[in-house]
Formats: C-alpha cells, structure tokens, sequence
C-alpha cells in the first residue's frame, strides 16, 4: 500500500490548453479526450502503474477541476493533485511540483501523448537507463520518418554515446522528443520563479554534456488536432492488438508454453 507520506517519483503534466484539439476541448481538457477507448491520462497512468509508481503528482489549469475529480478514485498510482491559477508551462510545473517529488530523479511525463510498448516497457527502459552519475536528463526520442502524424523537423542528433545535441541550424533532425523523459531535481536549481519552458533545463544539461536520448522502440502517435485523432484510431487499434499479441507470447514463452 502506497505511503502517503513518501514522495511521488513520477509527474504528468496535464495543465496545456489543447487549443488545436478544439471544438473537442471546448468543453473537457485534451488529457481527458478519449483514444482507444479511454483518456490520453489513464492510458499514462496506467502504464506508470504497471512499472511499479505507485504514486504520481497530476497538475492542470484549463478546466482543471475535470481532471481532478477524474483522478480521485484512482488507488494505483495514487494521484496527487497540483492545479495551477497560473499557467507555468512545462517547467514551471515540475519545478512547483519538486516539494512533492522525489529529490534524486523524476519520471515526467506528458499526459497527451500516446504510444505503444515495444520490446520492453518505456517507462522500464527509462529507468533502468538512467544514470545519475553521468546525466542530468534521459529523454525518450523517436525517429522522424516513424512517427504517425508527426510533421515536424525533428528536435535531436542522437550521437553515439548516447548523448543528444540539438538540431540547431540544421534543417532537420532524425529524431523528435516524445513527452517522456527523467529529469535530476538539481536541474532546476537557480531557475525563474513562475512560468518556463522545460528547454531551459535542457539546455544546462546539454551544456554539461549530462542530456542523453533513449529511443523508443514502439509505435508513436503524434494526436494534435480532432482529424489526426479520427486518423490515428485506426492505426492504433491494430497497434494495441499487436502489442496484446506479443505481450501474450511472450508469456507463454517465460512460462515454458
């Protein structure tokens, strides 16, 4: 049973305004619109339930209390709730959280991005991956050319220790950042008060040589407007059925089946 006392370990942040997704967020918050059957949060918070975080901090803004009553019930991962009055982007809201998380490492995650696992769960990998003597960041990456409805340039180089290196003045970069990712709590150190991006912290550990890629190896969709959700639910009903499937099998393989 979860010590309400201890420190979460994982962050969703759930506070955006999800303005392309209109006129379906007109009346609920993106994290809470439905894809393969359930919220964009419940299918994040479920995956950090089955890694094993047995508590997690939520925040919102826009229509917060929707999401907060949503969680309530929820016992696995407990949900700590933090709405914001204020709007404080991606890095405004960890660092506000930090009193509630744990002070070695944090799991974030965006609560509107959807994927499926690949040969082992991302939130596994990530955690087993991260290593705080040598990085300060361990961010999920996916390839370009891979992603479902991603039209981007790409965000990163990734090298090949591990490390990434922004694209820059390039014209493009082979991988883009998926939402999830772990963060040292010191990262945050000497930061503004109120709102920034999460870039800034990125950018110190980019400048230290402390910023590394974990590519996933699933599926990833990209769902920012109503017509790329209608586009995706397709793709991904046939995406979870194979993940089902490989799940199974592998199973019946650890079991002697």
């Amino acid at each position: 049973m979860s010590d309400k006392n201890a420190k979460a370990q994982a962050m969703v942040l759930a506070a955006g305004l999800g303005k392309r997704m209109r006129p379906i967020t007109d009346h609920m918050p993106k994290p809470l619109v439905p894809v393969a059957g359930k919220p964009m949060l419940d299918h994040v918070l479920d995956k950090l339930a089955l890694a094993g975080f047995d508590q997690a901090v939520v925040n919102s803004h826009y229509l917060g209390q929707m999401i907060v009553d949503h969680v309530a019930t929820r016992t696995l991962p407990r949900v700590l709730c933090l709405p914001e009055e204020d709007l404080l982007e991606t890095g405004g809201g960890v660092k506000k959280a930090l009193p509630m998380l744990d002070d070695q490492a944090v799991l974030v995650a965006n609560a509107d991005v959807f994927w499926t696992e690949g040969t082992e769960p991302l939130f596994d990998r990530l955690t087993e991956a991260f290593d705080p003597d040598h990085m300060d960041a361990l961010l999920a990456i996916y390839p370009v050319e891979g992603a479902f409805g991603y039209d981007g340039a790409g965000d990163f180089f990734w090298q090949v220790d591990g490390r990434l290196k922004r694209r820059g003045d390039a014209a493009s970069a082979p991988y883009f950042f998926t939402g999830v990712q772990i963060l040292s709590p010191k990262l945050f150190e000497n930061t503004p008060d109120g709102a920034f991006s999460s870039n800034l912290v990125y950018d110190k550990a980019l400048a230290s040589g402390r910023c590394f890629g974990l590519v996933h190896d699933g599926d990833y969709f990209h769902i920012g407007t109503p017509e790329a959700l209608a586009d995706a639910e397709i793709v991904i009903a046939e995406a979870l059925a194979d993940e089902g499937a490989a799940r199974m099998a592998k199973a019946a393989k650890a079991g002697g089946g």
